[in-house]
């Protein structure tokens, strides 16, 4: 009975502290909307990893984060952002990495989210006779 008594009694104190963290004033938040979509037809991506993750005023990704996933539509949200610089990351089978940062400065943001096809991987074996000719690379012009 009383190991039952302290069981309850420490849970009851996490679960008080896990309130009174999400109290404090951390300023605002926002409520984002994500929409990932095929860059070749504007089909909607399913279950698609939306990852996100705070950056610093230096630009580095700071510690925690948070993945979600899409729905059917290609859609997720979340509300709670706190503003300020977001990593968007962007993970699904048979396409491109997506990866951007954001800033959330409103209350209420839709962010749609164009996946790619893998590009071919270019090979010097390959026979590049019909390739449109690329243009040479010059360098900068200095102003006279």
């Amino acid at each position: 009975m009383r190991k039952t008594f302290l069981t309850v009694v420490v849970v009851a104190c996490a679960l008080a502290g896990a309130v009174a963290a999400q109290d404090k004033d951390e300023g605002p938040t926002s409520w984002l909307h994500f929409v990932v979509l095929k860059d070749d037809n504007g089909k909607p991506v399913r279950n698609a990893a939306v990852i996100m993750h705070p950056v610093n005023a230096s630009g580095k990704q700071g510690r925690g984060g948070m993945e979600l996933k899409t729905d059917p539509d290609g859609k997720t949200d979340f509300n709670g952002i706190p503003y300020g610089m977001l990593r968007v990351q962007v993970l699904a089978t048979g396409f491109q990495t997506f990866g951007d940062d954001y800033d959330v400065n409103k209350p209420e943001m839709e962010l749609t989210i164009k996946l790619k096809r893998p590009q071919k991987q270019y090979s010097i074996y390959d026979d590049h006779s019909k390739d449109p000719p690329q243009k040479p690379e010059t360098p900068p012009q200095k102003p006279n």
